[in-house]
């Protein structure tokens, strides 16, 4: 099966995913949440050798352990550090990932950078001074899990300066939308209660790990998408 093959049915497998959430019917939805990220999995594997290849399948592999870990979060709090430790693994694989994708220059040293780069740290410490009165014994592993995913952003951000191809934006979209589901998981968890936050943290991260893929398949594959 081609790689395009297997972007399609990953976005056909997770539209229905959502629509049994946002009809309720989480049930269902907990049985299928394992086989969404395989697909990108192999849509990664099925393309040509490329430098930074393998640190996007151990990106993708240990979001996918993170995932299984956080279906048990009811049985204790257990699953969920685990499940923050996988994610945590992942994000500074993804920043490895990031930092040793090819560039055609420096040219990040600009104002626009320094602009959104200032916005992630007002960001990281509105979300940390928000959510630190309630974290209890996870500040520290919290803490840091925030500065990670940051700094993941951060590196996509340069990498908007830096990369060559145009795609470099479709993986900076990715960023965001990771930071946002994380943000929303973390609000939703420690804060206050959020509707339907299931479904808003569910497609906030799966069009962040499709951005991601796909933009970087493209980089350095030029991968197409279409019907």
């Amino acid at each position: 099966m081609k790689t395009q093959n297997y972007l399609k049915i990953f976005i056909e497998i997770s539209c229905i995913y959502l629509l049994l959430i946002s009809f309720g019917y989480e049930d269902f939805a907990w049985y299928m949440k394992p086989f969404l990220l395989p697909f990108l999995f192999y849509a990664v594997v099925k393309t040509n050798e490329f430098e930074t290849k393998r640190w996007l399948l151990l990106s993708l592999l240990f979001s996918w352990i993170g995932d299984c870990f956080l279906m048990f979060t009811d049985k204790g709090e257990l699953y969920f550090i685990l499940g923050l430790v996988s994610f945590l693994i992942a994000h500074i694989l993804f920043i490895v990932l990031f930092v040793k994708q090819k560039s055609d220059g420096i040219h990040h040293k600009k104002p626009l950078y320094w602009f959104g780069f200032s916005f992630v740290l007002v960001y990281l410490f509105g979300m940390l001074s928000l959510l630190i009165p309630s974290l209890g014994d996870l500040k520290f592993s919290v803490g840091i899990y925030a500065m990670t995913i940051s700094l993941m952003l951060i590196e996509t951000l340069k990498g908007s300066f830096n990369w060559r191809d145009q795609s470099k934006y479709i993986v900076l979209i990715g960023a965001i939308f990771f930071v946002t589901s994380d943000s929303i998981l973390a609000i939703n968890k420690f804060y206050t209660s959020i509707p339907n936050a299931s479904f808003w943290i569910m497609i906030t991260y799966l069009i962040a790990q499709f951005c991601i893929v796909k933009g970087i398949l493209k980089m350095n594959n030029d991968v197409k998408i279409g019907y």
